[in-house]
């Protein structure tokens, strides 16, 4: 490895494990891109956390995404310090058995679970109420005057309302469950952490309240069935047994995080983009189908999930990289989803680009996320409202980035904006 090849490995390690190092987006993928450019895979070690392979390449990505038979989730499946995960299980929480952690024929019987409310013709027939939340929310930009903050008024409640609106949460505990999610998916952020000073406890303390809230919620749920989502997870049955109660609180955990946090960062790094390319919002206004383009291309750009891990089930190989049985690569979405090689001219918005919809934000094989109906329809819906009910809008100060190598984007998105005559 020469001299250069090395200065540019402790870099890569750097930007993928340290939280601060995601709150520059525009260096990351410069300095990533470089990278990928050199090597579809680089080994890593930054102290405190086990060595992994980095994977950036997109082709890499998706055999390894695909092959569920030598690539393994396991409990271990997202990067973190190994004294923050020991400290975890010391504090009595059990470990992580949510469907991203579940492998084979046990993640298959828990998908099953739920898989009936994300079919495509379920979450077409919520689309009304989808419009109806998305309308509460641009009437609320309304109502703000003429700026917000994009991120934190508008991207973040609205896509929390959605998932909660069909969890069967009340309105009144979404405070609690966005501040839980932010607690446990930006564990690195000093804003989002309940004590700023002691991450470790901020992440536990966390974990702790979300299953103290849904331990309750499984209580009641048995009790007093509802048609919702919560009632589901209550009584779930995967396999025709009964689901451990680990994998229940997990269950519920996951759907409530993945559920929101990724499609709000992913609105607005899309909105963020648009910004920054003035002529995507007047396009949508003009053919409003185009939100469906606009909304892959926020996905791929924003790519909100970082990373999974997986584990080497036997000796393999990686692009010609010999790999041990039980050593773990770390799939970089960020950096596959702007692979040039796939994308031309990658770090665009693109509404014409043929094959806008192959990115890998919602993984593939497998593991493709659940919920990704849901999100498609959540982007569209507020893009296509936003072309249509703003005269113009531009930033009102610097977008600031959330501080997480697993879960992030833009946290703070300032926006100055004038709505059309008579709308919204």
């Amino acid at each position: 490895m020469t001299t250069t090849d090395l200065g540019l490995t402790e870099e890569l390690g750097r930007l993928l494990v340290r939280p601060e190092a995601w709150a520059d987006m525009d260096h990351w993928h410069a300095a990533v891109a470089e990278a990928r450019r050199r090597a579809p895979v680089w080994p890593i070690e930054v102290e405190g956390f086990a060595p992994f392979l980095a994977v950036l390449a997109y082709r890499t990505v998706q055999q390894v995404s695909r092959d569920n038979q030598t690539w393994l989730n396991t409990p271990r499946s997202v990067l973190q310090p190994e004294a923050e995960y020991q400290a975890m299980l010391a504090a009595g929480i059990p470990e992580p058995r949510t469907l991203v952690h579940l492998d084979g024929e046990e993640h298959h019987l828990h998908r099953q679970v739920t898989a009936e409310w994300f079919k495509p013709q379920t979450v077409n027939a919520r689309q009304p109420r989808i419009d109806a939340i998305c309308q509460q929310f641009v009437q609320k930009m309304a109502d703000l005057g003429d700026t917000c903050d994009f991120a934190q008024d508008i991207a973040q409640p609205f896509t929390l309302r959605v998932i909660m609106d069909i969890y069967g949460v009340p309105e009144s505990d979404e405070a609690l469950m966005l501040q839980l999610t932010q607690g446990l998916f930006g564990a690195g952020d000093p804003e989002y952490m309940l004590d700023p000073t002691d991450p470790h406890a901020s992440l536990v303390a966390s974990v702790t309240t979300f299953i103290e809230y849904f331990t309750a919620l499984t209580e009641d749920r048995r009790r007093h069935p509802r048609d919702d989502l919560a009632t589901v997870i209550a009584n779930g049955q995967p396999g025709g047994q009964p689901m451990g109660e680990a994998e229940r609180l997990w269950y519920y955990i996951i759907v409530a995080t993945a559920g929101h946090d990724t499609t709000s960062f992913a609105m607005s790094g899309g909105l963020h983009q648009m910004l920054r390319q003035p002529e995507i919002l007047p396009a949508i206004a003009e053919d409003p189908g185009r939100a469906v383009a606009a909304a892959e291309e926020a996905l791929r750009l924003t790519s909100p999930v970082r990373h999974f891990l997986r584990y080497a089930a036997t000796d393999t190989e990686v692009e010609g990289v010999p790999v041990r049985a039980g050593q773990r690569v770390l799939l970089s979405y960020p950096s596959a989803n702007r692979d040039e090689t796939v994308f031309p001219d990658p770090n665009r918005m693109d509404l014409e680009r043929p094959n806008a919809d192959r990115h890998l934000g919602f993984g593939i094989g497998a593991h493709f996320c659940l919920g990704a109906q849901f999100a498609r329809r959540e982007l569209r819906t507020m893009y296509a409202r936003l072309a249509q009910d703003l005269a113009e809008i531009e930033p009102a100060g610097p977008v600031e980035w959330a501080q997480s190598n697993f879960v992030s984007g833009p946290k703070h998105l300032p926006v100055r904006y004038r709505f059309r005559p008579g709308r919204p």
